[in-house]
């Protein structure tokens, strides 16, 4: 069976270049074929996760648009604005799966606000809301190594999808050819025509001001004279965090130059997890070096709309300065429980004699302002 659906991929024109020379690099290697086809990745918790490569059991475009038909035919069975928001991290082909999600969608006669550049979870949240969407698309891995890549789906509320949705959009997606079977227009063809839209300045200013307003103590970071240096992990962190810091008042920001840049290989660290020593080794070390109070360092997708997936890394660096850092998290976590979706506060690790603190001020109410 997984033969035959190696030999049916490998005999297709496929969309992307990169898929055929690896398909002709396993011919003859049945343990590699099987791996690839054997099984088809699982639209489980509400989304998929895989390596990127060619396959039934990969991320990739073919992928990518079956799972979009089988959410297209959920939406379509719900009432609303029949729109889905998009959004993207800066994993390898994470802009390509976006902008493939978008096609399906347009072909399907759904609306799409698609950012126009990577931004995080909590943005997508942000936009399925403030445009009344039916659902929302994150293409993210969250903190697997770089090879890996997933898509996340999420319900009109801005968070997770639920389990009865999830269910129904797995049931589609099964009915639907994987090569075949899902409904296709260009990117250009869905903009000329009006179906897809990237996200506007509107929105993105709601967002930043929606974080602000969750401030219980307005003013605090702008006298604290706090000192930050900042690591996005080669992430979609550095414009909407250094934005946020810069909206409450912290201006003295140095970047991690190695991690600054968006880039899917993650050349710095195994992979982008902020709460493992190897993602922050290159901060610390600037920290120390620059007389920094703060240090923090964001995932690749920054944070999360689920309750267990959000890790942000922030570690005080002076005595002096933990005060005022443990009221803005206690801030923050203030604004968590306003929040719509469940959420539990991270606590502290004594892993060093350093504080290690998960859940920064600015990205915990980031996340607290998409729910």
């Amino acid at each position: 069976m997984y033969q035959d659906m190696y030999e049916r991929w490998l005999a297709a024109e496929l969309d992307d270049a990169d898929l055929k020379p690896e398909l002709e690099s396993v011919k003859g290697d049945d343990a590699a074929i099987q791996d690839r086809f054997a099984v088809a990745l699982k639209f489980g918790t509400a989304g998929l996760r895989g390596v990127i490569g060619a396959g039934t059991n990969r991320m990739n475009i073919y992928v990518v648009r079956q799972a979009t038909q089988g959410l297209a035919n959920w939406v379509k069975t719900q009432d609303g604005s029949q729109t889905v928001a998009i959004s993207y991290d800066s994993r390898n082909k994470s802009d390509l799966f976006a902008r493939t999600a978008a096609e399906v969608l347009a072909a399907n006669g759904i609306k799409v606000r698609i950012y126009s550049a990577l931004m995080p979870v909590p943005a997508l949240s942000f936009a399925t809301r403030y445009y009344k969407c039916n659902a929302g698309i994150m293409v993210t891995a969250s903190h697997n190594p770089a090879k890996y890549n997933g898509y996340k789906a999420y319900g009109p509320d801005g968070c997770q999808m639920t389990d009865e949705a999830a269910d129904i959009v797995y049931a589609e997606i099964q009915k639907t050819d994987i090569l075949t079977g899902a409904k296709l227009i260009s990117f250009e063809d869905g903009m000329a025509q009006g179906l897809i839209e990237y996200v506007g300045d509107d929105c993105i200013n709601a967002l930043y001001a929606a974080i602000e307003a969750r401030s219980i103590r307005p003013g605090i970071c702008k006298t604290a004279g706090l000192k930050l240096v900042y690591s996005p992990l080669n992430g979609s962190g550095l414009v909407p965090v250094t934005h946020v810091l810069g909206d409450i008042g912290i201006t003295d920001i140095t970047i991690v130059p190695e991690q600054k840049n968006p880039d899917g290989n993650f050349p710095t660290c195994p992979y982008p997890n902020p709460e493992i020593f190897e993602a922050l080794r290159l901060g610390l070390e600037l920290a120390e070096k620059s007389g920094a109070d703060l240090m923090l360092a964001t995932p690749t997708r920054t944070a999360s709309a689920s309750p267990s997936s959000a890790r942000t890394a922030a570690m005080s660096c002076s005595p002096a300065t933990r005060s005022a850092f443990c009221c803005s998290t206690t801030s923050a976590r203030a604004a968590l429980s306003r929040a719509r979706c469940p959420r539990t506060p991270s606590c502290a690790s004594p892993s060093s004699p350093r504080r290690w603190l998960t859940r920064s001020l600015s990205i915990t109410a980031l996340s607290a302002a998409t729910c």
